[in-house]
């Protein structure tokens, strides 16, 4: 599990048919053989590391539902490790499994921030709630604006610097996981019957609240 607040941006040295290898730093430090690291939103598994670089498995799942399959040697991409007992959860609850991709429609400034609409499948944007949290390339962020078929989050100048989506440009394809809560939720409503709809005993039973 992760929180969605980036450590730091690695670079792509080697993209093979089963496994990455990315060069890094921060996320390098007491990371092991079967540590999980995020990529740009994809929990992957470490499989070798050094004092430079590691490698984790990619899985064809991944590769389906992801853009590393697109990764060449030189990418950047946002790296966090998994959140321990006494990590600061700044963000939100982000599992690493990535629902599918959006594409970047625009970005555009507004004061110190930027406002990025990504255009979103149907199958993804029906969880996407005004307000709520989502995951874009590993990222935390809050919801600005939702329309039919695409959403907006506000990048605040350090998002922007610190991770790849200062670089994203109209276009760019990027990582989606929405919030699990929505999931469960609807997996809850179907379990108890549409007629009984999502009540707060509901919620209660299954330890949302």
């Amino acid at each position: 599990m992760f929180s969605g607040i980036i450590e730091e941006l690695g670079t792509v040295h080697e993209v093979g048919a089963r496994s990455i290898t990315v060069g890094a730093d921060t996320v390098l430090k007491d990371t092991k053989v079967s540590d999980s690291i995020s990529v740009s939103g994809a929990c992957l598994t470490v499989i070798r590391v050094d004092s430079a670089s590691f490698t984790a498995d990619v899985m064809p799942e991944t590769l389906r539902r992801t853009r590393l399959g697109s990764l060449t040697p030189g990418d950047r991409v946002n790296l966090e490790r998994a959140v321990t007992p006494g990590t600061r959860l700044g963000g939100h609850f982000v599992l690493g499994h990535v629902d599918g991709v959006g594409r970047v429609v625009s970005t555009v400034s507004e004061e110190a921030a930027t406002i990025m609409t990504i255009e979103t499948p149907a199958d993804i944007i029906r969880y996407v709630a005004m307000k709520g949290s989502v995951a874009v390339d590993g990222v935390s962020l809050t919801v600005t604006r939702i329309e039919d078929s695409s959403f907006a989050v506000s990048l605040v100048p350090y998002t922007c610097e610190q991770t790849t989506l200062g670089e994203s440009r109209s276009g760019h394809i990027v990582n989606l996981e929405v919030d699990v809560l929505a999931r469960y939720i609807e997996r809850l409503q179907q379990g108890q019957g549409r007629s009984q709809g999502l009540t707060w005993e509901l919620l209660q039973e299954h330890g949302f609240m």
